[in-house]
């Protein structure tokens, strides 16, 4: 058994040569892809003392954990079948992590390394599952007989059912504040869409098309706005209720994570790689935090569209060229990823430190910068 093997500390910390900002690399294993959770979740339990990362150095991707953070031993978490690389999301209590492996949802208890599956839809895919604010409800991208939609249930595994969708989804979410709304994206336009939990009123929240780049749309903290990138123009939010647009800020932001208040938001840059920077949502003033210095892969990036099936044609050999794509669907292509490759900025559960990916040392490892004020 691996679970639970703990290994020596892999800290190291150096100073960033922009800012002057004190960065920790957490990982540091050799030959090896290591990242934080997806940029939507938090890498840290609510106590700030554990940070999940996920990594292959057994093989295939599993969850690790960084305990007494920051200086604190390597603990493996999953062992068997791999995950999905960016699936895990903490439980708002900090004791478990839920995962996705194939197309079933899991969750771990961070205590005993105890496994649970919470619905296994058989054959199929899933993305990442995103939790409602209390804990109790869960909903996930699903792939199943040619059908995608989105798998909704309580976390104790009851209520399970599908909401078909025409299109592939991604990144559905939980409104902050009414829990019976999911956000979820449709790929590739028009983009931003919302359903109840029941799989009623189901809407397109903001029509747009092919060649208006809207990507990493989340929600405005608590606010219950929706904030998201017109790629690689303006970082805007959305009023929920009025439908109203606002432009925050005009530069390349690209993923996109606001802080719990909906008043700051940390993001990566790409085309150029400006660094990673703290934008104020009231002013649109940007500070820089850290460098990436991150490959930052997929050419996709270089355009102001979605992907068309030409896309993924012209980069992987044999493609066929029929209707649309999306990186959840490309793998490691080179449309849209890898997606290791991308800084995927999060704030720590303190909101005083951001967390992100970067494979400047030749591999990807996972890296902690403080925010001076």
């Amino acid at each position: 058994m691996t679970n639970g093997r703990e290994t020596p500390s892999e800290l190291r910390e150096f100073r960033d040569a922009a800012t002057g900002a004190r960065v920790l690399q957490v990982t540091s294993h050799a030959g090896s892809i290591n990242h934080a959770t997806y940029f939507l979740q938090s890498s840290f339990t609510p106590d700030g003392a554990t940070m999940l990362f996920i990594s292959n150095r057994t093989g295939g991707w599993q969850l690790f954990a960084v305990t007494e953070f920051p200086h604190g031993i390597v603990r493996q978490l999953t062992e068997g079948a791999p995950i999905h690389p960016f699936s895990p999301a903490i439980d708002p209590d900090g004791r478990r992590v839920f995962f996705v492996r194939g197309a079933a949802i899991w969750w771990i208890d961070l205590a005993t390394l105890a496994e649970t599956c919470v619905v296994d839809f058989g054959t199929g895919s899933m993305g990442e599952p995103s939790l409602d604010r209390a804990g109790e409800w869960l909903v996930a991208a699903i792939k199943k007989d040619g059908q995608s939609g989105l798998a909704v249930g309580r976390a104790d595994g009851s209520n399970w059912n599908i909401i078909p969708y025409p299109r592939t989804v991604i990144h559905p979410q939980f409104h902050p504040n009414e829990k019976e709304w999911i956000e979820f994206a449709g790929d590739p336009a028009p983009r931003m869409h919302r359903v109840k939990r029941d799989g009623s009123a189901l809407e397109c929240l903001h029509q747009h098309g092919n060649d208006y780049f809207i990507v990493h749309e989340t929600f405005l903290g608590t606010t219950g706005d929706i904030v998201y990138t017109v790629w690689p123009h303006e970082l805007r939010v959305m009023n929920w209720t009025s439908r109203a647009h606002r432009t925050i800020a005009s530069f390349n932001a690209w993923h996109i994570t606001p802080n719990r208040a909906g008043t700051k938001i940390l993001c990566d840059t790409n085309h150029p790689d400006d660094g990673i920077f703290l934008v104020d949502v009231a002013t649109g003033q940007r500070r820089l935090i850290c460098e990436s210095k991150a490959s930052n892969g997929g050419s996709q990036w270089k355009t102001s569209r979605y992907a068309l099936a030409e896309d993924f044609a012209a980069a992987r050999s044999g493609a066929k060229a029929t209707g649309t794509l999306s990186w959840m669907e490309a793998g490691t292509d080179t449309v849209y990823g890898p997606q290791w490759t991308h800084p995927h900025p999060s704030f720590s559960h303190d909101e005083k430190s951001v967390v992100f990916a970067s494979d400047r040392s030749g591999t990807t490892q996972v890296y902690v910068a403080e925010m001076i004020d």
